[in-house]
């Protein structure tokens, strides 16, 4: 593993030399190349992360870089020989480091994204720092709320390296149909803050990245060998049409990421926002109250926005939450189905215009039993004093229907042993699962139970 200790001075010729060559082909990010139309001078910060780009990338295309899953990867945070260095208004620098969905469309849908897998991952991190690693940091913190950033400071005028993992993987980010090399790619993003005249880190003076992809432990380093056992066998023409593969990725610069401010200033203050929430397992936060759960079991018309919030994260409808962030109660229950399902897509369109309504499933066959006191005459109908309970069936089995037994008698279903049919002249017929699919709706029977003398278990006739 790659870290970032005193090096000796031709170790900076060298690293300052290979920027120049990485950065040289050409710059994909409009406000780069227009920076460079303008000459703009050389920022006093530069980047690599510790790991190798592929070879299988065209020309005009952006570098990309495999990693694995879980694994320690080195960001080396350049030191001030390299470059000149423009003096910031503080000693130290904060960087806040994210991942994120590199392609635009997703980058729409994080919220959402993000929040469904924190759902299926429960107390897992999509990002963490390894410290015992890292050189030159200081206050590495993650924040609870933001499964995919951490943040730390580091004093740009000495050598500082920050090992970052990446717990999650491409391909959980796309159908099941897709997998493997099908993964969505990621995006580690580095943005740089000083601080203002009130001594917060809320000044963006750099901001740089690069494309990723995530594999499964030691999948990234297949998929590297494959790349370059693919370009091997290229003939040299069509070769030049590729990038070189270089052991190391430089994050270019780029944009800021629209919401790095809003966390710089929240991560400032050192306490999340009083309007945030944390759904660490579908439910409230261990810091919210517990009444708070019996307001999620109905959604009602009454139900405040934050309410309504609630209820849609009780029920696993967390990648949800954001695209009804300000409906009411009433607001959704007013939609219908067809709404649902042109906002939300056929399968989460359907599950939560049920569960709104509170469709139960209805069962496959519905029986009337009388329960038959022992040593009593039956009563000939109800009226004269039986009184009659439903059982419904979900499976038209011989299981189910002992299931349902038991719990009306309140024992145990393994300790039904048999079920018997009493038909005219005495004859009991056992009854198999083919007679429980042959029962009429709404059939009505008395039931008499029997305890076996060989075993603890019990007989019940129905007649």
């Amino acid at each position: 593993m790659l870290s970032c200790h005193s090096q000796p001075e031709s170790y900076h010729q060298h690293t300052a030399s290979y920027i120049r060559e990485a950065l040289a082909p050409f710059l994909k990010d409009e406000e780069a190349r227009l920076m460079a139309e303008r000459g703009a001078k050389r920022s006093a910060f530069q980047h690599l992360l510790c790991a190798a780009t592929s070879p299988a990338r065209k020309q005009q295309e952006e570098s990309l870089t495999y990693l694995n899953q879980g694994q320690s990867y080195e960001i080396r945070m350049l030191n001030s020989k390299l470059v000149e260095y423009t003096d910031t208004s503080s000693k130290y620098v904060k960087s806040i480091v994210r991942v994120a969905f590199h392609d635009r469309r997703l980058q729409y849908m994080e919220h959402q994204q993000l929040e469904g897998w924190r759902w299926s991952r429960p107390g897992d991190r999509i990002l963490d720092i390894d410290i015992p690693l890292s050189v030159g940091i200081l206050e590495p913190r993650s924040d609870p709320l933001h499964l995919n950033t951490v943040e730390f400071l580091w004093d740009p005028l000495k050598n500082a390296s920050v090992f970052i993992q990446v717990n999650c993987i491409s391909t959980e980010f796309t159908p099941r149909k897709h997998g493997g090399e099908k993964g969505v790619p990621f995006r580690i993003q580095l943005d740089t803050f000083t601080t203002n005249e009130k001594g917060e880190y809320m000044e963006l003076v750099h901001s740089c990245g690069c494309q990723v992809k995530v594999f499964k432990p030691k999948g990234a380093d297949r998929k590297l060998k494959t790349d370059r056992e693919k370009m091997d066998k290229k003939v040299p023409e069509d070769r030049e049409k590729y990038q070189l593969s270089y052991e190391n990725t430089v994050l270019k610069e780029c944009s800021p990421w629209p919401d790095a401010l809003n966390l710089s200033s929240h991560s400032s203050s050192g306490t999340p926002s009083p309007t945030s929430c944390s759904f660490s397992d579908g439910h409230c936060s261990p810091n919210q109250p517990s009444e708070l759960l019996s307001c999620c079991d109905h959604l009602l018309p009454s139900s405040s926005p934050q309410d309504t919030q609630l209820w849609l994260h009780h029920y696993r409808f967390s990648p949800l939450s954001r695209l009804f962030c300000s409906f009411s109660g009433a607001d959704l229950l007013r939609m219908s189905r067809e709404d649902l399902i042109q906002i939300c897509g056929p399968a989460d369109g359907i599950r939560l215009f049920n569960t709104m309504k509170g469709r139960c499933i209805q069962p496959r066959l519905t029986l009337y039993v009388c329960q038959q006191a022992a040593g009593r005459q039956p009563p000939n109908k109800p009226g004269a004093g039986g009184i009659y309970h439903a059982l419904y069936l979900g499976e038209l089995t011989l299981l189910d229907l002992s299931e349902k037994i038991a719990t009306l008698y309140g024992v145990n279903p393994q300790q039904i042993t048999h079920i018997y049919r009493q038909k005219a002249g005495g004859i009991h017929l056992l009854v198999s699962d083919e007679m429980v699919q042959n029962f009429r709706e709404e059939s009505s029977f008395l039931l008499s139970i029997i305890r076996d003398g060989n075993t603890d278990g019990f007989h019940v006739v129905l007649k």
